[in-house]
């Protein structure tokens, strides 16, 4: 379980890096163009990936009311980027640090509708990584409809084809 999970974490830095060194061309005009998807434009995206990693983070702390960091946030994308990629640098940390043990670990933990759940948090961090994966391909599509040319490859057969 340690080695799929290391990897899953491995990748999901490696795809947030490539795509914050892409948005950090973009003017404000395309950070903030409103698109139809699960948010709003590319930032509001940015600002779902990063408070999602933040609350998981909290979450498995046990901290009993998680943050959103994300909610009233208006720094500038540089600042966002950092802080989304500062979060999957601690994931990766974390799993490459976790044991077996810690990985088959039950911690319980409430959801946005503070309904109660107990899961071991190898299921929690595959659930992270996959997320933030469905996020990512909608940001590849937002890029494209904001006129970028250049969209990274996120796919994990890219990631592990450079390893």
């Amino acid at each position: 379980m340690k080695e799929i999970i290391s990897q899953y974490a491995g990748y999901n830095l490696w795809a947030n890096k490539r795509i914050c060194d892409t948005v950090m061309s973009l003017s404000p005009a395309q950070l903030h163009h409103e698109i139809e998807s699960s948010f709003t434009s590319i930032y509001n995206t940015l600002l779902h990936l990063w408070s999602v990693e933040s609350v998981w983070w909290q979450r498995i702390k046990l901290v009993e009311n998680p943050v959103w960091p994300g909610n009233g946030f208006e720094g500038s994308i540089a600042e966002l980027t950092a802080a989304l990629l500062h979060g999957s640098k601690q994931w990766h940390e974390w799993v490459e640090a976790a044991t077996e043990a810690a990985l088959y670990h039950e911690f319980i933990y409430r959801n946005t509708k503070r309904e109660q759940y107990k899961q071991p948090a190898w299921q929690m961090l595959h659930h992270l990584f996959n997320h933030q994966t469905y996020h990512r391909g909608q940001l590849v599509t937002m890029l494209r409809q904001v006129g970028v040319s250049e969209v990274p490859a996120t796919d994990l057969i890219v990631y592990w084809r450079k390893k």
